[in-house]
């Protein structure tokens, strides 16, 4: 199964979840307040998350005339992808990392870590640069963007369900209370579970893709690897203090030096990722 397919149908299935949820609540009519929440909340990230992160991280913007070789190469790249110069920022960190953002490839912005331009050589960066900007053209930003927010939409109407079953459930239009207590309980624990899950099978089906179309732009697999090798053992050493709720834009998750993190990580094994870009053979 395609990758593209298979984000369709997970994305599929956090919709149903959240519907599902909303009905458990308030039968017909909770389910069509659960749908707008989730188009409301979409409607604002598809917007304003770009602008969110970056502060977040404390991201400043750089011009060609502060940083000409990162222009240079991120120029490079976005000629051969046939999207327009994204925007760049620099992330005050140590840490080697990286992550792109914005709603399509014309409100894009690709952001770097001080410590990236540090440790890695001009192949490895230049890989790094072409995974975040076949993010940009494979519109991962959008499709992570409705993921999370599904999931956050499904946390939120689950917390209702759990104290909703306090009650004894909810009312039907006779005014009869339907909804057992026990099935509200048990779905406002396993549907946030559930939705985590697939929010994080999303992610990583768009690793594995950045990965192979990052490559390519580039001309060669070896730097990516490479980069990817340096920035994990980074990584491990000194993690990069980020939001959970964001792991998922990083090239690597910045919380992988957090052992409990890495059971729940939105990114594949490194080492898999590592071995599937070297099977490539591009260079």
């Amino acid at each position: 199964m395609s990758n593209i397919l298979k984000t369709g149908l997970l994305l599929g299935v956090l919709t149903a979840i959240l519907l599902l949820a909303g009905q458990a609540i308030a039968g017909e009519q909770g389910m069509i307040i659960a749908f707008v929440l989730a188009a409301i909340m979409n409607v604002v990230s598809y917007w304003f998350s770009d602008k969110l992160v970056l502060m977040m991280y404390g991201a400043q913007p750089v011009d060609e005339a502060q940083a000409p070789g990162l222009h240079a190469m991120v120029r490079r790249l976005a000629t051969r992808a046939q999207i327009p110069m994204p925007r760049i920022y620099v992330i005050p960190s140590d840490t080697p990392n990286a992550f792109a953002t914005g709603r399509s490839p014309q409100h894009a912005a690709v952001a770097v870590t001080e410590g990236i331009m540090r440790i890695l050589n001009e192949n490895e960066l230049e890989g790094v640069l072409g995974h975040e900007l076949s993010h940009v053209t494979n519109r991962d930003m959008l499709i992570s963007t409705i993921a999370a927010t599904l999931a956050a939409a499904i946390t939120g109407v689950a917390r209702m369900a759990y104290f909703a079953s306090f009650f004894g459930g909810s009312r039907d239009e006779d005014g009869e209370r339907g909804g057992n207590p026990l099935v509200l309980i048990l779905f406002s624990i396993l549907a946030p579970i559930a939705a985590f899950l697939i929010q994080m099978a999303v992610s990583r089906a768009r690793e594995f893709q950045a990965d192979e179309s990052g490559a390519r732009l580039a001309g060669r697999a070896s730097g990516l690897a490479g980069a990817l090798e340096k920035i994990e053992v980074a990584s491990r050493a000194e993690p990069l203090p980020a939001s959970p709720a964001t792991a998922h834009l990083f090239i690597v998750n910045p919380l992988t030096g957090q052992s409990f993190a890495r059971l729940f990580s939105t990114h594949p094994p490194t080492e898999e990722r590592i071995a599937r870009l070297r099977a490539m053979r591009l260079g």
